[in-house]
């Protein structure tokens, strides 16, 4: 939620600072977004450390404390404490060795193996969808689209943030409720759509009002979809199906990959929108899009009101 606040912020700075000297502008934007580091930095001190890393170390009674703080009673904290405590306890009593790395790129089980798929896989198709072409880019899209002054253009931009940090809210409130496999489904295939009718939209040789109109709305529709699954849950899936052993390695595996796309598909936009134009562009997206809503039904299982020491039972009873 506070990432795409953040997003919105710099969305709306951009439209204040925009009659700035070139020169100085962009300064006054970069030196305005170092703000909220020191605010995050501040909050990180006042953290609790994972309960489950606690009890990996053997600190048992600040990892009860954190539960305790977490939980609506001290008895649903200490039946969380028990849980964990077994699955931190059962590799060991099994005589597992050999490294974290080891069994999960080497003699991954069935259980781990699938789990990386997932992982990777809804990372991956998360940033390749194309929604940072669309975060960074949006004002040559909408320029493209034949919208001419600079103050439309960046109010539109707004417009932009606007939604996605609604839309955020809906995939909150129902996350749980309808569940997970469900709004990447609906995510995936809404961003298919919605990327083929932005495509289709700056295919019109003559712009015009309509067409414009026709961009933008599709433009916001497809923040919209992504933002109901895609966008918040993708992280929150992936992070919740590790197992607990391989939690912090599987996250970091998971989380390069994910920034490694979002580099590319940043770093390519412009020259591959100079190669095959830019409705080539979201052509592609789209098809990504459809490629990753084919991934989350054959490989995804719901697990809404799992808890994450389940995980290993459920990826192995698949």
């Amino acid at each position: 939620m506070f990432i795409n606040v953040g997003i919105l912020l710099s969305y709306v700075s951009n439209y204040a600072f925009a009659g700035l000297p070139v020169h100085t502008g962009w300064r006054v934007m970069f030196a305005v977004g170092a703000l909220p580091p020191v605010f995050l930095a501040a909050g990180v001190l006042a953290m609790p450390e994972s309960p489950r890393w606690l009890m990996m170390r053997g600190r048992y009674g600040e990892a009860r404390t954190v539960l305790v703080r977490t939980s609506d009673t001290p008895a649903e904290a200490d039946l969380r404490l028990q849980e964990i405590k077994q699955a931190v306890e059962a590799p060991r009593a099994a005589g597992s060795s050999g490294g974290v790395w080891k069994e999960m790129l080497l003699r991954p089980t069935k259980s781990v193996r699938r789990i990386l798929v997932c992982v990777v896989g809804v990372l991956f198709f998360q940033q390749a969808s194309g929604i940072d072409a669309i975060v960074l880019y949006s004002p040559l899209v909408f320029q493209k689209s034949g919208m001419s002054s600079n103050s439309a253009i960046l109010g539109a931009a707004i417009a932009v943030g606007v939604v996605k940090t609604c839309f955020i809210l809906v995939a909150t409130l129902f996350s749980d409720r309808i569940g997970r496999r469900p709004l990447l489904l609906a995510s995936a295939a809404g961003s298919a759509v919605t990327l083929a009718s932005l495509a289709l939209t700056l295919c019109a040789g003559a712009t015009s009002t309509v067409s414009t109109a026709a961009c933008v709305t599709s433009v916001l529709a497809f923040v919209a979809a992504f933002s109901v699954g895609f966008g918040p849950l993708a992280p929150a899936y992936s992070s919740e199906i590790i197992p607990l052993r391989l939690r912090a390695q599987g996250t970091s595996l998971g989380t390069a990959v994910n920034r490694v796309t979002c580099a590319l598909v940043t770093m390519t936009f412009i020259s591959l929108a100079d190669w095959i134009t830019m409705p080539g562009c979201f052509f592609l997206y789209a098809g990504v899009a459809a490629a990753a809503f084919v991934f989350v039904y054959l490989q995804l299982p719901e697990t809404s009101g799992r808890s994450l020491e389940d995980m290993d039972e459920l990826f192995a009873a698949m």
